[in-house]
């Protein structure tokens, strides 16, 4: 994928509360979610993206990052970092959820207690 397709005419703004990398972080989100960004449709590098948005590497490497942590990318080494089916998302969550509910419960928590501390960093993380 050549980096003038993505990111296109966008742009992260300097002047958004939101850190540079939060925002492309959820620029790709909302393009592979809308299928902008297909399964298998490979990034930028991390250079070459960096360069074109006029960030620094380590606002994409962060933003790839944490793209990859949540199952919605994956880095390949040299055959670069692409975005996984929506199903594979599921997936990491679906463990995700499950590891935490198996803590919730091992620590004598309820379900109300649980969706309470969930629901909160859940919170957290949407307003960082």
């Amino acid at each position: 994928m050549n980096v003038a397709a993505f990111p296109g005419s966008w742009r992260p703004s300097a002047e958004s509360s939101v850190p540079l990398f939060e925002q492309l972080r959820l620029r790709i989100l909302e393009l592979a979610d809308k299928g902008t960004l297909p399964a298998g449709r490979r990034l930028p590098a991390v250079r070459a993206l960096a360069t074109e948005l006029d960030v620094a590497p380590h606002t994409v490497a962060r933003a790839y990052k944490e793209l990859e942590a949540a199952a919605v990318v994956e880095t390949r080494g040299r055959g670069g970092t692409v975005v996984l089916p929506r199903d594979g998302r599921e997936q990491g969550l679906q463990a995700a959820a499950a590891a935490f509910a198996a803590a919730a419960l091992a620590g004598g928590m309820s379900l109300k207690e649980a969706v309470r501390l969930l629901s909160a960093a859940y919170e957290s993380g949407s307003n960082s």
